[in-house]
């Protein structure tokens, strides 16, 4: 699966998803870009964005999309880093165009 971390999301949390391909705003030079220009991009190459900004599921229309988005309850490496077998059960039940909010 295509992955795209969100500029907000740290950056080592890729080095956990190993059975994904994934790539972070950064590297992409996407840091600058907001939600719905983050969105139509990723979109374009991308399967999944995993975001922390709460906000970005109440600001989007989400029908038509085959983005999914995984909205993370943090963006604490620490406490990202011991639940990352629960981001990646929830990466595996994301489907197309929908959203999940992780609590």
């Amino acid at each position: 699966m295509k992955i795209l971390l969100d500029h907000c999301v740290p950056q080592p949390l890729k080095n956990l998803l190993t059975s994904h391909e994934v790539s972070h705003a950064y590297e992409l030079g996407w840091q600058e870009l907001r939600n719905g220009d983050l969105l139509t991009k990723a979109e374009q190459a991308f399967q999944v964005l995993i975001t922390s900004d709460k906000n970005i599921t109440h600001q989007q229309i989400w029908s038509g999309k085959k983005l999914a988005v995984l909205v993370l309850w943090t963006n604490n490496w620490p406490e990202l880093r011991i639940q990352s077998a629960r981001i990646v059960v929830e990466l595996d039940n994301l489907i197309p165009g929908t959203w999940r909010q992780m609590c």
